[in-house]
């Protein structure tokens, strides 16, 4: 009755213990969250008046496919103003998040057996999507000992006559590692000589901390014409739940993209859609400000975590840290499921990322959380 590719998609780790760690929350439990996947601060209030104008005002109708002129126009704008890079409006399709843009990209790109390179450790849903797409996933382990950044040579060994995509995720979910300029431009190399398209999700491109974001896409023409840049108003402006994100591509991809989200979904949401806007026009500063707490609730993790002397992975970017528990006699799975029965701290197992020896610990969370989740995981990992 169930077709064998729905039975082949695992279900979502994170989403999975999120909903366990809410449930608990509703019983009254006192649980720290270190497994949330978005923003704790609040949607801000300019973007939550522009969508309450657009209900007002009857803006509740379908849109063309690939978003209202005036947002695809501002996401333009952005991309110029972010990273330098020039699209034209019939170049963007506007769709229900970021996640769907992406799975958007590799139905348009794959053929049943085509193979995409993902680089391990990698979000959870990128395996699963190239299943769904007919394509089959290549994991390219990266190392420990590198602090899990690119190893050319092994990507290098992964390329076959079938691979036909590479899904490239700085920074990254879920370490926080942030790509180098030249290790960019290596990959950029790879893929036109072996012409290669890359999907590339900056979805955290704007929470950096420590290093520098680059668009490999802004590398020059030939690569910019084999890439799909993915990003979104969800993790930036704190809209997880508006469910809008985007594609860059070449008109030739843009156009098919919007054809089959025609007939799937049609519009992402008219009034998310005003409030992407007005998020798109905020003052820089505003947005600062998220970016800056960010950057000392890492910093509070940081030390408490050397302090307790455990290993983990410095985070550039994103709002997650990478915890090695392995040399604390743990899986991932175990780790996870033991710390949140005995401490009610709740954690993402690392092998749905393709790692078993570590958990991702999220800091989106108030200092105040952090500092009695350290509490907590010191008082575990003691017995």
């Amino acid at each position: 009755m169930i077709s064998s590719r729905a039975k082949e998609i695992n279900p979502s780790a994170t989403l999975k213990i999120t909903a366990e760690i809410k449930k608990l929350k509703k019983e009254g439990r006192k649980v720290i969250n270190f497994a949330g996947g978005e923003p704790d601060f609040d949607t801000p209030s300019k973007i939550k008046e522009s969508a309450k104008k657009a209900i007002d005002s009857g803006f509740t109708k379908y849109t063309p496919v690939a978003g209202i002129s005036e947002l695809r126009e501002k996401i333009c704008q952005k991309i110029k103003e972010w990273y330098s890079l020039d699209y034209k409006p019939e170049q963007i399709v506007v769709s229900n998040g970021a996640k769907h843009a992406i799975f958007n990209s590799l139905y348009v790109l794959l053929d049943p057996g085509d193979e995409v390179l993902i680089f391990s450790p990698y979000w959870v849903s990128y395996p699963e999507m190239v299943k769904l797409c007919s394509g089959k996933p290549v994991i390219v382990d990266f190392k420990e000992t590198d602090e899990f950044h690119p190893d050319l040579d092994l990507i290098k060994s992964k390329i076959t006559k079938k691979t036909k995509c590479i899904i490239l995720n700085s920074p990254c979910n879920p370490t926080g590692v942030v790509w180098r300029k030249e290790e960019l431009v290596m990959l950029a190399e790879v893929a036109v000589e072996h012409n290669i398209f890359i999907i590339s999700d900056e979805i955290y491109s704007r929470l950096i901390y420590d290093s520098q974001h680059f668009s490999i896409a802004g590398l020059g023409k030939e690569i910019q014409a084999r890439t799909i840049t993915i990003n979104g108003v969800s993790k930036t402006y704190s809209m997880t739940g508006w469910r809008i994100g985007w594609s860059c591509s070449p008109s030739e991809i843009a156009r098919e993209i919007a054809k089959i989200q025609g007939q799937i979904t049609s519009n992402a949401c008219s009034i998310s859609q005003m409030a992407a806007l007005s998020a798109l026009s905020l003052e820089k500063y505003e947005i600062e400000k998220m970016r800056e707490t960010f950057k000392n609730r890492r910093d509070i993790l940081i030390a408490g975590l050397k302090k307790l002397g455990l290993n983990f992975i410095t985070p550039q970017g994103a709002f997650y840290l990478f915890l090695k528990v392995s040399n604390l006699g743990y899986t991932s799975f175990d780790f996870a499921k033991k710390f949140l029965t005995q401490k009610l701290v709740g954690v993402i197992p690392g092998k749905p990322f393709g790692n078993d020896e570590y958990v991702r610990i999220s800091y989106a969370i108030s200092q105040e959380e952090i500092e009695e989740g350290l509490k907590r995981l010191g008082e575990f990992i003691s017995g």
